[in-house]
C-alpha cells in the first residue's frame, strides 16, 4: 500500500510544473505541439507530454571580434553587443533547433556584411546609423524564430597602427589648413578696413592731421622718447608734445 501511494505521489509530482513569471512552458503531447503555458502552475500528462521551458528575459552576448575589410580596402577589427528576447516561445522551439546559437551566428554574419559595405570614414562617423541598420536587419532575420532583437551596438573599431598614424597626420594637416585660412581672412579684413580708412583720410585732410596728432599722443605715453615732428605741424604739434613733457625738435 505504501509503495502504491509513493508511486501515485511521484506521478502527481511529475505532472505539476511551476513556471516563473519570466518563463513559459511549451508542451508537446505525443510529439504534437498543444500550446504554451505559464506563468504559474502547469499540468501535464505524465509519460505522454514532454515540455521545454523558455526564458523570456533579455539575452545579451558579445559578438566575437571580426576582422573585416571595408569598402575602401582597410582591414579593421569590429566587435558588437546584441540584445534580444523571445516573444513567441512556440516558434523559438519549433522553427529553429537552438535559437541562442543561431542568433549569435547570424549576428556575426550580418555584422560582417554591413561593415564590409561601408567605407572607413562612414564606419567611424555614422556609428549610430549603422547600429540601427544592424538591429533592423537582425530583427527581420530572426522574426520567423519568434525572436525580437532590441539593439545591436558596435562597441569598438580597431584600426591598424599605420592607419592611425596616417589619420593623425591628416588631422594635423587639417588644423594647419584652417589656421592659415583664418590668418588669411584676418589679413584680408584688416587690409579692407585700412583701405576704407585711407579713402576717408584722403577726403578729409583735417581728419588725417588729427589722427597723426593722436599717434604722437600714444607714443608720448612712454615718456622716454624724443619725438621729431615735421615742421608743417607748427605750433599745434609742439603744444601737444610739450603737454606730454617731451622734447620737441
Amino acid at each position: 500500500m505504501g509503495i502504491i501511494l509513493l508511486f501515485v505521489l511521484s506521478i502527481l509530482a511529475s505532472a505539476i510544473k511551476v513556471a516563473k513569471e519570466y518563463e513559459r512552458i511549451v508542451i508537446f503531447r505525443l510529439g504534437r505541439l498543444i500550446g504554451v503555458k505559464g506563468p504559474g502552475l502547469v499540468f501535464r500528462v505524465p509519460f505522454i507530454d514532454s515540455i521545454i521551458t523558455i526564458d523570456l528575459r533579455t539575452y545579451t552576448f558579445d559578438v566575437p571580434k571580426q576582422r573585416i575589410v571595408t569598402k575602401d580596402n582597410v582591414t579593421v577589427e569590429v566587435d558588437a553587443v546584441v540584445y534580444y528576447h523571445v516573444v513567441d516561445p512556440a516558434k523559438a522551439v519549433t522553427r529553429v533547433r537552438n535559437y541562442i546559437v543561431a542568433t549569435n551566428l547570424l549576428a556575426q554574419s550580418i555584422l560582417r556584411d554591413v561593415v564590409g559595405q561601408e567605407e572607413l570614414d562612414s564606419l567611424l562617423s555614422r556609428r549610430e546609423e549603422l547600429n540601427k541598420r544592424l538591429t533592423s536587419l537582425l530583427d527581420v532575420a530572426t522574426d520567423p524564430w519568434g525572436i525580437k532583437v532590441t539593439a545591436v551596438t558596435i562597441k569598438d573599431v580597431v584600426l591598424p597602427e599605420s592607419m592611425l598614424r596616417a589619420m593623425a597626420m591628416q588631422a594635423e594637416a587639417e588644423r594647419q589648413r584652417r589656421a592659415r585660412i583664418i590668418m588669411a581672412e584676418g589679413e584680408f579684413q584688416a587690409a579692407k578696413k585700412m583701405a576704407e580708412a585711407a579713402e576717408m583720410y584722403a577726403k578729409s585732410p583735417i581728419a588725417m592731421r588729427l589722427r597723426e596728432l593722436q599717434t604722437y599722443v600714444e607714443i608720448a605715453k612712454e615718456k622716454n622718447l624724443i619725438i621729431i615732428m615735421p615742421a608743417e605741424l607748427g605750433h599745434v604739434g609742439a603744444a601737444v608734445a610739450l603737454a606730454k613733457g617731451l622734447k620737441a625738435e
